[in-house]
């Protein structure tokens, strides 16, 4: 028995020399080398940015206010709030962030994440394209079904590329101008294929390269999206969420006929009332998560695409101070009047303040500092957090994004009918998105009526002079449009007649799209003017093409040796209790 134990050992002892032998001959690579379509779909999964570009936008936009400046009402305010972090004060006042940060809500972390997505759709697209180019597959040759995986698999990859740039643009380079204007402008990089060198050198190229790039992307992948091989379609690029991204590319581009058909595509045939009208009058809403997780939760039929990432946006809104939806942004959005709700009008019970208010957003918005710091729509801004050690309580903020939407979708395409012309049209998308908003029961509907023809011109058309772009009216509703100097168009131009129509689409999506950055991108396209107040006394006004409306690209990426985007020499330099909120209706 001893000697067979010591024969084993001595075998043992050889077998672990030879692999020692082996291991130190072997070059060490941990890299997972893409030989099967299961690989390429699993690895997709991860191809969708973990950033969050909503603080950027929303602090960048007239969505937010810092409560360290007077209130116009002349209300005690106090001068001492705390912000959350260093660089929101420089992002809040159009400074360029110069501090070095990886938070994912940073310029720095919405640029890698894109890139790390971007990364990902080329890795997998130097392979599927490999495969498609030979027949073959893991060794076999394909089979039809194969081939259909396949194309599936690439469809999604260039959409992820496409949407990804996308983001890039919008928020790091100036508005898109039209092919002329926009070839001497400067793009991002448009990446298409893997790093396989140290210390790479890129060039930013023209924002009209960039958007050329873009559409190529855009159209290889549309028609291949095919969503019968997602376990979750809602979390992946699908047919809806496509032709929706499609849409808004186009609407940027002010090429009106394909935002219609882009649009209409989205829609597939179903009944919009019945995929909006879902979530704003539920019953069982009891705590804030509740909101949160059924207006971002694949179940609500309006939403197409689901992006989950890490970030403390929420926590900002309601744990800092300092900058929040509050006052004329407050007003303008979730708490404010509109053409067919202005006559509702509510008073707040612990603050005995009263306005006008549409009547879905009670009892679904939240307040942080018991209002006086500002308030939130719960529906697009919660905070899911995953515990890793729930004893010591940490883990990790999420926030999931209802990145394409029903809402949004049709309120693209009234924009697109406004100039093509279509009026009635662009009626039925608005008077469809304010129905949606209404209560289906009568008793509940207040003084919030269906919406006409006759209040839109009432309520948009009622200024007498937009000489001032910032003090439009009272609480900013109204904005002066340049879009035909920002994007000038021998086909499209902004006229008088269809103006009202205009104002109400950018009222309803600021209201649609609150806390979600995208008001950052319409203020840039619209070439909207507007100003910040910043502590006791400072004002800052970025008028229309400012170079600021492109964010700066991180300091860490300059210094590796792009160019940074140019800065008029005129430019400034750097310088709670959380609950459900209920009003009651003032009686007429």
């Amino acid at each position: 028995m001893k000697l067979r134990y010591k024969i084993l050992f001595i075998a043992v002892a050889l077998v672990g020399l030879s692999s020692c032998k082996d291991f130190l001959e072997t070059v060490p690579d941990t890299r997972v080398y893409l030989v099967n379509l299961d690989q390429l779909q699993q690895l997709l999964v991860t191809g969708y940015m973990d950033a969050n570009y909503a603080l950027v936008g929303e602090l960048s936009s007239d969505n937010v206010i810092d409560n360290n400046s007077p209130s116009s009402d002349k209300k005690p305010v106090r001068y001492n709030l705390s912000y959350y972090d260093q660089f929101d004060v420089q992002v809040y006042s159009w400074d360029d962030v110069d501090l070095e940060i990886s938070d994912n809500d940073s310029p720095s972390g919405v640029w890698n994440a894109c890139y790390g997505a971007i990364a990902i759709a080329n890795a997998v697209l130097e392979k599927a394209e490999e495969f498609q180019r030979t027949g073959m597959v893991d060794g076999q040759t394909m089979s039809p079904t194969d081939r259909a995986r396949l194309n599936a698999i690439l469809g999604e990859a260039y959409m992820i590329r496409a949407y990804h740039h996308f983001i890039l643009a919008q928020m790091f380079c100036m508005p898109y101008r039209g092919d002329a204007i926009s070839a001497t402008l400067p793009g991002i990089p448009y990446s298409t294929t893997r790093e396989t060198v140290l210390d790479p050198k890129y060039d930013r190229g023209t924002l009209k390269q960039t958007y050329d790039s873009i559409e190529k992307d855009l159209l290889r992948g549309l028609p291949l999206i095919n969503e019968q091989y997602y376990q979750s379609p809602k979390y992946h690029f699908n047919v809806a969420s496509s032709n929706s991204f499609a849409a808004r590319f186009y609407l940027i581009k002010r090429e009106y006929e394909k935002v219609v058909e882009y649009a209409t595509a989205a829609f597939g045939g179903n009944d919009i009332m019945k995929m909006l009208n879902d979530g704003w009058w539920q019953e069982d809403f009891y705590y804030i998560s509740d909101i949160g997780r059924y207006f971002t939760s694949v179940e609500r039929p309006s939403n197409f695409q689901l992006f989950t990432n890490y970030s403390t946006w929420w926590r900002r809104f309601v744990q800092s101070p300092r900058f929040a939806c509050n006052r004329e942004a407050k007003r303008a959005t979730i708490q404010g009047p509109g053409p067919s709700w202005d006559k509702c009008t509510w008073k707040n019970n612990r603050t005995k303040e009263e306005f006008a208010m549409m009547p879905c957003f009670n009892g679904v918005c939240g307040s942080a500092g018991g209002q006086e710091y500002g308030a939130y729509f719960a529906g697009t801004c919660f905070e899911q957090f995953e515990y890793t050690d729930k004893i010591a309580g940490i883990g990790y903020c999420h926030e999931v994004r209802p990145e394409f939407t029903c809402e949004e979708t049709l309120l693209m395409r009234a924009e697109a009918n406004i100039f093509l012309g279509n009026i009635d049209a662009a009626f039925e998308d608005l008077y469809i998105w304010n129905e949606a908003h209404l209560s289906p029961k009568e008793e509940d509907r207040y003084n919030h009526i269906s919406l006409t023809k006759e209040d839109i011109v009432r309520f948009y058309g009622c200024y007498d002079d937009l000489e001032d772009p910032v003090a439009d009216n009272e609480y900013g509703i109204i904005m002066k449009f340049n879009i035909d100097e920002v994007c000038p168009s021998d086909k499209y131009q902004l006229t008088d007649e269809i103006e009202p129509y205009l104002q109400c689409v950018q009222h309803f999506r600021r209201i649609q799209l609150v806390h979600m950055g995208n008001r950052w991108f319409d203020i840039k396209r619209f070439g909207f003017t507007i100003q910040h107040k910043i502590g006791i006394s400072e004002v800052r006004t970025l008028q229309v093409l400012d170079p600021r409306y492109a964010i700066q690209i991180p300091s860490e990426v300059i210094g590796a040796g792009l160019d940074p985007n140019p800065r008029s020499t005129n430019a400034p330099v750097q310088a709670p209790i959380i609950g459900r909120e209920e009003y009651v209706r003032v009686s007429d």
